[in-house]
């Protein structure tokens, strides 16, 4: 969701618009309010470049009385189609992420959500097909993902174009975002085809990846003609589905009927029942539908508006890929593919999509909602319990439980201290020829790849890699790259993870990118020097916090596109200091920021002598949103320590709340003596600010290692135990026991376990439920210390913990060790060994970056 634009048309027919949805090659999505009803609406409208091609305007036309004729099921109802010449429709709106940003946000689905949603689109296409038509409409952007179910958005070939643009003498040239062999071959798509790109949708579902779409670009016609596809990272329950849906002859390839049947015999809805999206997914429809729900109408003033119900004059003529950046609210946009080079020109219609006459009408209708099988419409859904196979819920921010700020947590990027994965996608674009016509058709924009391919990675100083050897048991895997950040400059301040695709380093000098492909570093900004943390705004842009401004980086080059000085943007609060950022959800921003102010003495009474005007600190709590660039709202809250800015620390994130723990060094003696020495966690609304609830928990120090889950339980270091809460009533739920001095460092939520790091250098795991122990081990590090800095790779399978003397990998089912890594022998200039601790960043599905001081290592995991 992204702020209107000044040039965005505000009104079609009785919707005013209310923000941008949602973007796609041949138009704008916006989000409405009708006018009578004050209900909500998505209202597609044609890109204005494109508006004037008559072929553009026929296929436009065609598909939405396709849409129409579906309407029921998982297909929105159509609540309005202008009479006259415009170009838009609207239909109901329902909160939902699109396919790719759920990959982004909370990685590869779980069977059941990947059963769920190919049982909804192959209860559509069987609709479809029943007629002998062929819907190509399927593709990781044109499929959504609500609380009861998927929605499929488009109905034909344009709707699913990886790009459109208007030529010279009418013509109309798309670029499409997947093709089938029979395809590349120069035949005519069919009702088989659908299944085929059905196949290519899941998979991504499934794995993150899409088969037959890595590797050099002028190797994709052969590979989708004649190549296997690999599915090994496919649950074994789906993959020989998935893989007769990828036959090469569309006749060995099953029915959409089949299919449906197969993933879910009870269809659809009913698996459905009693929600079915991961708790991170869950969390992100959620916010965004209460998002949806509080906007208003914008107050600037309408420009160039045309005639209600008629053609939008300003939607933009660009296609969807150069529209520059946008501004998304509450969801995280899939990095886009890279530019095509070859595209195929129509002059009236696209080949294979629904025929039709110069109206644009199919003569083959499709069945109406009476006519045709049409599914029960899925209920109301209910409030959304995460799945218990579901990933661990992405929005946690655990504080360390030596007091050092943790990292924060990335929408669609998996933070040291949080299990939320995000696969890595591939900007390779795949162009094919077909054989049948001197026409190019270009197959990848919604292409995607694993981060780190098995070929060695080149390293930093130009060489190629060496080639990766054969891993012993117990042994470190080799680094695909290692990157040393210069000597001569200051050693870096913080680290993190930009949506799998860079290294963000920032230190006193500047910030600086590092490809996490190649290792090779990309950029260099001294305009960011001093930066806090590095995370992804939904519009696609590196977001830093420096001690005096917000920042908004290009990814591309680090240029800087948007920069906010504290004093310009938050008016009443002059000399703002912020302290450590508090975490982000979404595209909100917590953090906490206060000012000194000047409380004059009262007037003396006659004959006295004045008073003396007395420094007052006024602290607050903010929500901002990096988006919209807009503060959402602020809470007075007490001042902390000198200088007087309390830090919080996010201990959890849920549906309508937040919890957070006031950093122990930024107490005042009056705050320690009033908790007489246990912690005190507050709990605000996320929508208003307001303070719902001051709690203590047990006998929880300040200090002590805690952090909590979607699910409303408090996970805490007590003494030498390690114990659960409730955090509704305070009460307590379990007790893990230590062993004298253990203290447990800060757990990490991982599904429906809990993994545990404790001072006597041991990682475990328990049940989230019960605190039953599964499983205990020791890093073999020497005792003393702290605890062990526990990270989940994206893929959820090794759990490593970080300390001054190594990593050491566990196996995250069992708790075998797997092996360690240490980097021996790195030294300072001056010849002195580094000290510095480990430190781990999850990387995308299969990478972890390892950090110690200024030297980082990509290394392979699982």
């Amino acid at each position: 969701m992204e702020a209107l634009r000044q040039d965005d048309p505000r009104r079609f027919g009785p919707y005013t618009a209310l923000a941008r949805l949602r973007e796609s090659a041949s138009a704008v999505h916006y989000l409405a309010r009708d006018a009578d009803g004050g209900e909500l609406a998505v209202v597609t409208a044609a890109r204005a470049a494109l508006a004037s091609v008559p072929a553009f305007r026929r296929r436009f036309r065609a598909e939405a009385g396709i849409a129409e004729r579906l309407a029921g099921g998982w297909v929105q109802p159509s609540l309005a189609v202008p009479e006259d010449d415009g170009l838009w429709t609207a239909a109901a709106y329902v909160p939902a992420v699109t396919l790719a940003e759920a990959i982004g946000l909370a990685g590869p689905l779980p069977e059941r959500a990947v059963r769920i949603l190919g049982a909804g689109l192959a209860e559509t296409l069987s609709r479809v097909h029943a007629t002998g038509a062929v819907l190509q409409g399927l593709a990781p952007q044109t499929v959504l993902l609500a609380g009861d179910g998927p929605r499929l958005t488009a109905f034909g070939p344009l709707g699913a174009a990886a790009s459109a643009e208007a030529r010279e003498g009418g013509q109309l040239s798309v670029r499409l975002g997947y093709l089938t062999p029979e395809q590349v071959a120069g035949k005519e798509a069919g009702p088989a085809s659908d299944l085929f790109v059905l196949g290519l949708l899941l998979a991504y579902a499934a794995t993150g990846t899409t088969p037959l779409a890595d590797g050099p670009v002028e190797e994709a016609a052969e590979r989708i003609a004649h190549g296997s596809a690999e599915l090994g990272s496919v649950p074994d329950e789906l993959r020989a589905l998935i893989a007769s849906c990828l036959a090469k002859d569309p006749d060995d390839r099953p029915t959409a009927g089949s299919v449906a049947a197969e993933l879910a015999l009870e269809g659809a809805a009913g698996l459905a029942k009693g929600g079915w999206l991961p708790g991170p997914l869950a969390a992100a429809v959620t916010d965004q539908g209460a998002r949806a729900r509080a906007l208003e109408p914008p107050s600037d003033p309408v420009q160039d508006e045309g005639p209600a119900g008629g053609d939008a004059p300003a939607v933009g003529g660009d296609t969807a890929e150069d529209s520059g950046t946008t501004r998304f609210l509450g969801t995280v946009r899939a990095p886009r593919s890279d530019r095509a080079t070859a595209q195929l020109a129509l002059p009236r219609e696209l080949p294979g999509a629904l025929p039709g006459g110069p109206s644009g009408e199919d003569p083959r209708a499709l069945p109406g909602p009476a006519s045709g099988a049409v599914p029960p419409r899925p209920a109301a859904p209910a409030p959304l319990p995460a799945p218990a196979q579901a990933r661990p819920y992405g929005y946690t921010h655990p504080a360390s439980a030596q007091g050092a700020p943790a990292p924060l947590p990335l929408p669609g990027a998996a933070p040291a201290s949080t299990a939320a994965s995000t696969p890595a996608t591939s900007r390779r674009a795949l162009l094919t020829t077909v054989a049948a016509g001197a026409a190019g058709l270009v197959l990848g924009a919604t292409a995607v790849s694993a981060l780190g391919s098995d070929e060695p990675a080149p390293a930093t100083d130009g060489k190629p890699a060496a080639k990766p050897r054969p891993t012993a048991p117990g042994r470190a895997p080799d680094p695909r790259w290692t990157y040393h950040h210069p000597a001569a400059g200051p050693a870096p301040l913080t680290a993190g993870v930009w949506r799998d695709e860079l290294l963000v380093l920032t230190d006193t000098a500047g910030a600086t990118a590092v490809d996490l492909r190649t290792g090779r570093k990309r950029w260099e900004r001294a305009e960011a020097a001093g930066a806090q943390t590095v995370m992804a705004a939904g519009d696609g842009l590196c977001f830093l916090a420096s001690p005096t401004e917000f920042l908004w980086l290009s990814p591309e080059d680090g240029r800087i596109r948007h920069r906010l000085r504290y004093a310009d943007q938050f008016t009443g609060v002059p000399g703002m200091k912020v302290a450590p950022l508090t975490g982000l959800t979404g595209s909100v921003l917590w953090f906490t920021g206060s000012h000194t102010v000047t409380v004059k003495s009262p007037k003396p009474k006659k004959g006295k002598k004045p008073g003396k005007d007395t420094q007052v600190v006024r602290a607050y709590f903010f929500a901002y949103d990096i988006v919209r660039r807009e503060e959402l709202w602020r809470v007075a809250v007490p001042a902390g320590r000198a200088p007087g800015t309390p830090a919080y620390r996010l201990t959890a994130v849920r549906d309508a709340d937040l919890v957070v723990r006031q950093d122990a060094a930024t107490l005042t003696p009056a705050d320690v003596t009033a908790g007489k020495g246990k912690a005190v966690f507050r709990c605000f609304d996320r929508t208003t600010g307001k303070l719902l609830w001051n709690r203590q928990f047990g006998t929880v120090a300040p200090s002590g290692a805690a952090t909590g889950d979607e699910g409303g339980r408090l996970y805490a270091a007590v003494g030498d135990d390690l114990q659960a809460f409730e955090t509704g009533t305070g009460k307590p739920l379990w007790t893990l026991n230590g062993t004298a001095s253990s203290l447990f460092g800060t757990p990490l939520p991982a599904g429906t376990l809990l993994h545990t790091t404790n001072r006597n250098q041991e990682v475990g795991a328990v049940e989230r439920a019960t605190g039953r122990l599964l499983w205990r081990r020791s890093t073999e590090v020497p005792l003393g210390g702290n605890a062990p800095a526990l990270t989940l790779s994206g893929g959820g399978k090794t759990l490593l913990a970080a300390d001054a003397s190594q990593v050491t990998a566990f196996a995250a089912g069992d708790g075998r060790r797997l092996w360690k890594f240490q980097d021996v022998g790195v030294q300072d200039p001056k010849g002195a060994t580094v000290l510095a601790p480990y430190r781990v960043l999850a990387a995308g599905r299969k990478n972890v970056v390892v950090q110690r001081e200024r030297a980082f290592y990509a290394l392979p995991v699982t």
